[in-house]
This record gives C-alpha cells, sequence and structure tokens, in this order.
C-alpha cells in the first residue's frame, strides 16, 4: 500500500509537543452537555406524566432528540478514553491495539477507532435530517405532520438511521477505503489523500453523503425559520402580555434555529473541504486534518445545548431577565 505523505502512519509514540488538554476539554464538554440533556428530557418526562401516573404520549421530536442525546454521549464515552489513553501511555493507537494483518496495515484498535470516528460523524448528522425535516413538517404541512408522524415513526428512525451508518462505514474494513493513523497518533480516521481509486473512492463517497446531508438540513431550517418568521409578523407587536406571548415564542425558535443551521455548518464543512482537497489536490496536511474532525466533535457538545438546554422555559427566562436589567 502506497503511504507516502502521512509521517505518523506506522509510529509508536505521540508526536512531541502534544498536548491531552484540547482532547480532554471536547470530552469534559461532551459529557457534561449530553449527561445535562438526559437528565433534562427525563425530568420532562416525570413532569407530563397523566394524573393516574400512566405514561405521557411523546412526539417523534423527543424520541428523536433523545436518540441524539444517547448518540453523542456514546461517541464521547467510546472514542475519548482512547485517545486520553493514548496521551498516558505515550503510546499510538496502533502500539495499543494488537498489529493489523499487513506490514503496512493499522492496529486492530486504529480500525475500530476510524470506524467509530466515521460513524458518530455520520449517524448524528443522520439523526438532524430527521428532526430538522419533523420540525419543517410541523410547521408547514401540519395536517400532514399529525397524520403519519407518529412516535413509533420515531422510534423506527434511529435504529434504521444507526444500520445503515454502520454498514456504510464498515466499508473500509473490507477493502473499500482504507484506514490511517494520523498524527499526533492519537486518532485514526479514513484515509483521505494519496492511494489509488479504491482507496479515495471511501472518503470522497462519505464527504459527498455528508455534504448532501448538511445542504438538506439546512433547506430545512431555512424553509421553518421563513415559516416562523410569517407566523411571528401575523402576530400583535403590542397589545396584553398573553398576546405577545405567542409572537415572543416563535422569535426564540426562529432565532435557535438560526444559531443551529450556522453552528452545524461551520462545524461539518472543514472535513467535507479535507477530504475533497486530499482525494483530488493530494494534500497530506495532517494538522488541518486534526483541525477539521475536531470540529466535527464540536457537533456533539454544541448538539444537546442547542436542541435541548436552550429549549427550556427556565434558559429562556434567565435570558429575558438578563436581557431586560
Amino acid at each position: 500500500m502506497e503511504t507516502e505523505g502521512y509521517r505518523c502512519r506506522s509510529s509508536r509514540y505521540i508526536e512531541s509537543g502534544q498536548s491531552a488538554v484540547p482532547s480532554s476539554v471536547l470530552f469534559a464538554a461532551g459529557l457534561l452537555g449530553n449527561v445535562l440533556a438526559l437528565l433534562l428530557l427525563g425530568q420532562h418526562r416525570r413532569r407530563s406524566r397523566s394524573p393516574g401516573g400512566r405514561p405521557p404520549r411523546v412526539s417523534a421530536f423527543y424520541v428523536l432528540v433523545s436518540g441524539l442525546a444517547v448518540t453523542d454521549l456514546l461517541g464521547k464515552c467510546l472514542l475519548s478514553p482512547i485517545v486520553l489513553a493514548a496521551y498516558a501511555y505515550n503510546r499510538s493507537l496502533s502500539e495499543l491495539g494488537p498489529g493489523g494483518r499487513g506490514q503496512d496495515e493499522p492496529g486492530v484498535l486504529c480500525q475500530l477507532f476510524a470506524f467509530l470516528m466515521a460513524f458518530f460523524g455520520l449517524a448524528p448528522t443522520l439523526l438532524l435530517l430527521a428532526m430538522a425535516l419533523e420540525c419543517w413538517l410541523s410547521l408547514g404541512h401540519p395536517y400532514f405532520y399529525r397524520r403519519h408522524l407518529t412516535r413509533r415513526l420515531g422510534a423506527a428512525l434511529g435504529p434504521a438511521a444507526a444500520g445503515l451508518c454502520a454498514l456504510f462505514c464498515a466499508l473500509p474494513l473490507l477493502g473499500f477505503g482504507a484506514p490511517m493513523q494520523y498524527c499526533p497518533g492519537t486518532w485514526c480516521f479514513i484515509r483521505m489523500a494519496g492511494g489509488g481509486p479504491s482507496q479515495l473512492g471511501f472518503p470522497v463517497l462519505y464527504a459527498s453523503l455528508m455534504g448532501l446531508l448538511v445542504l438538506a438540513i439546512v433547506a430545512c431550517n431555512v424553509s421553518s425559520m421563513r415559516h416562523l418568521y410569517g407566523m411571528a409578523r401575523r402576530q400583535p407587536r403590542r397589545g396584553t402580555p398573553p398576546a405577545a406571548a405567542p409572537r415572543m415564542e416563535e422569535l426564540d425558535h426562529l432565532v435557535l434555529l438560526g444559531l443551529m443551521t450556522v453552528l452545524f455548518t461551520v462545524c461539518s464543512l472543514p472535513l467535507i473541504i479535507r477530504a475533497y482537497m486530499g482525494a483530488f489536490a493530494a494534500d497530506f496536511n495532517e494538522n488541518a486534518d486534526l483541525s477539521a474532525l475536531r470540529f466535527l466533535s464540536v457537533n456533539s457538545i454544541v448538539d444537546p445545548w442547542v436542541f435541548i438546554i436552550f429549549r427550556t422555559s427556565v434558559f429562556r427566562s434567565f435570558v429575558r431577565r438578563v436581557c431586560r436589567r
């Protein structure tokens, strides 16, 4: 296998001058946000119980956002400890795990890490698309939404998306694409530069799929924002507080959707750009690749705050109180 350009592909130790602080901060922030989000979701479910104690009827959005929080938390708990262990022992992932079948093939732990990185980059994106579609249908097509989008459908979408992502991301383990250890030796991903069509076909396909999902999410969110803006304009601007409350709530959702769209696009585009640059320009800038992966991992930190914590009435009341002061 041609591996020129990757200076850390077979290194046994972590590159000197690297710190575990960025990985530790990302892990702590993701763990805190997703655990807090799951606690808030559980509290909301308990408060929604009927007087007889029967479980409440949950919406498709509740099921999807719960699946997103669990997926993001699982990704942090599976990937970050491996990185921190590599820093603690000053060993690369290929050195920590048993060797591959060939001389130039990374270790089994590195291959597993590459699969998990690809999976936890794509699976939350599919869930975000399902949530964006749910929001767009509820605002723009309410009759279709009430008739066809049920809790059972939301519960079925999560496992279906996970299964499809797992099959797709397992292709490099079967020969279509190649896992590769990247500098500083603490992470592995699919090879994105150099090699033949069988090695570069997967990263291009992965980046294209991510790009299409990002475009679809942005389109759904922009359409939802248009509906929210029209609803806010139809509400009375002045009058009693109860009359102005719906307008304020719709403006809250409008700002939230705009923030979510910008953050998600900024976090996802670097990896897409790096995959295309590596495939078509043979760019072996591994520092840029590491930055792109860190940007993508920020999604799992931002998601619980945008979808759950920022949507709570307590947080909104706090923000309005601060703005008034």
